[in-house]
């Protein structure tokens, strides 16, 4: 019994040793903070893509992250319906779309019965746009906040391609925060923020992208053949995208093309060198917002060798960004921070000759037949708000105004839609609110803004197609798919030892790892402790 006890404490005591000497290297002894923290977020990067193009890719982009840094093969979100906004969110809360605000990319507007961005904000203004946002929507702190709160002057600025993703990667500290307007092109802001960088106000009135666009092409950059798992009618097929004067939805075509990323990053070097980021001995912050999505203006519908295209010029953008690091302040220098937004999309559909099991889900008719069932119930009366993301919306006022019980009358329509064809599980508010039992409930849980939420919430069964818009030209499509695929995150910083990390990482865990790294408190939502990386 001795003998057990002093191995336990002989145990405690390595253990304590390990734990102390990790906290050591994690703080390097009478080292400064890092000059210059840049982080990346890149839309729909995936992680097989990465490894495929690896010898295609020159030494200095996504090689050089994956040989001098850490290299996490799957950053995982585990929500449903990841976009763009909640998933960023993520990365820069270090929290669920439940705690920072941010259920999705678009909400549901009670007052208007209209979808609407989820940053949108009539009380601010647009500077260079028309548009109106702000983060008051983002409920917590970001990695940026924090930077900002920890050195009082440093410099945070962010330049994406998508207007949400810029504001939410800047927080609610920053200095500044641009876009591209999908209208004329411009760098876009809100006049939340106060700033206006003069490389910024130079681009938009000396060399606006709208009077250069029309000369602008996106071609292959390497032959057909170079491309990996190439269809056979495209084999011989090299496309050229053009942003033609006449297109009306010229910019927008141009924000989900690779030439798109070159635009960001060729700003975010004329801040580094015209702003002097992480040369005015503090530590200074740029958040640059990027894009892997597939192109869906393809034409044929196969954008295979578009796809492959992106990563590749992608590579060549994030080297030319390295560079400019190192040669404004040296890598050792600085903290670069890549990640994806850990999901995919993909609405090509299957042959028919396949015989894979689908079908086609209209909202449209599920309101009406919802509808009718209610009334039969309850009388006359609109009972049905709306529908928007997989969520429907009854009519709370009409349920008040008639006495009824809101929550019962959520559960009989969760009963009822659950028996329509092509609906796998239907959930009401409660039931995804109070302690759900099953694992999307809980997923669904994660991504719950109660002051947006839907009443009911279906999930439809994959290989169908949801058609919404069904009797207007505008029709639209979306075919229902989870994409379970990795995706990467990287890390370069002074310290980080250069190894890949196989299993798993949640999301969650990226704010308070990065924000260890350059000695600032985590996003006050974060939880999770932060990986070891020394």
């Amino acid at each position: 019994m001795r003998q057990q006890k002093l191995r336990k404490a002989i145990l405690l005591v390595a253990a304590f040793t390990v734990a102390v000497t990790s906290m050591a290297q994690q703080v390097p002894a009478g080292e400064s903070r890092q000059q210059l923290v840049v982080t990346i977020v890149v839309d729909q990067l995936r992680t097989d893509y990465v490894e495929l193009l690896r010898n295609r890719f020159g030494k200095d982009g996504f090689n050089r992250l994956i040989d001098r840094g850490a290299f996490i093969e799957n950053l995982h979100f585990d929500i449903v319906q990841p976009d763009i906004a909640n998933t960023t969110a993520m990365l820069f809360t270090g929290s669920f779309p439940a705690v920072n605000g941010i259920a999705a990319e678009k909400i549901y507007r009670f007052s208007t019965r209209q979808p609407d961005f989820s940053l949108s904000d009539p009380a601010k203004i647009g500077n260079f746009t028309n548009e109106t946002f702000s983060p008051a929507a983002l409920q917590v702190s970001t990695i940026a906040d924090e930077l900002r709160a920890a050195t009082q002057f440093g410099l945070v600025y962010s330049l994406a391609t998508d207007a949400q993703q810029a504001i939410i990667m800047a927080g609610h500290a920053a200095n500044s925060a641009f876009w591209i307007s999908d209208i004329d092109g411009k760098w876009a802001t809100t006049t939340y923020y106060k700033d206006v960088p003069k490389p910024v106000a130079d681009c938009n009135y000396r060399q606006p992208l709208a009077t250069r666009l029309d000369t602008m092409s996106w071609s292959p950059s390497l032959r057909p053949e170079q491309y990996y798992d190439i269809p056979s009618h495209k084999q011989y097929t090299r496309f050229r995208h053009t942003f033609a004067k006449n297109d009306r939805d010229r910019f927008v075509r141009f924000k989900h093309s690779p030439l798109a990323n070159g635009e960001v990053v060729r700003m975010a070097t004329e801040y580094i060198s015209a702003l002097r980021l992480g040369k005015r001995g503090t530590t200074d912050m740029l958040c640059l917002g990027l894009t892997a999505a597939p192109y869906d203006f393809s034409g044929d519908g196969c954008n295979i060798i578009e796809l492959q295209d992106t990563y590749i010029k992608l590579d060549a953008q994030i080297a030319h960004l390295l560079h400019s690091i190192d040669t404004a302040v040296g890598l050792q220098n600085a903290v670069v921070v890549l990640a994806s937004t850990g999901y995919f999309t993909d609405n090509s559909p299957y042959d028919e000759r396949l015989g894979i099991p689908s079908g086609e889900f209209f909202p449209s008719r599920a309101i009406s037949l919802l509808n009718m069932y209610l009334m039969a119930m309850h009388g006359n009366g609109e009972w049905v708000s709306g529908y928007f993301n997989g969520s429907f919306y009854l009519n709370r006022d009409l349920i008040k105004t008639k006495g009824l019980d809101l929550s019962s009358v959520r559960a009989k329509s969760s009963e009822f839609l659950r028996q329509m064809s092509g609906v796998s599980a239907a959930y009401n508010y409660e039931e995804i609110l109070n302690n759900p039992s099953s694992a999307e409930a809980h997923r669904l849980h994660r991504c719950m803004v109660p002051a947006v939420a839907g009443d009911v919430t279906i999930e439809v069964a994959p290989g169908w197609r949801i058609v919404e818009n069904e009797r207007t030209k505008h029709k639209q499509e979306r075919l229902v798919r989870y994409n379970a695929i990795s995706t990467p995150a990287f890390i370069i910083a002074r310290g980080v030892v250069p190894r890949r990390i196989a299993a798993p990482v949640e999301a969650t865990i990226l704010a308070p790892s990065v924000s260890s790294i350059f000695r600032v408190r985590p996003p006050n939502p974060a939880r999770a402790m932060p990986l070891s990386l020394y």
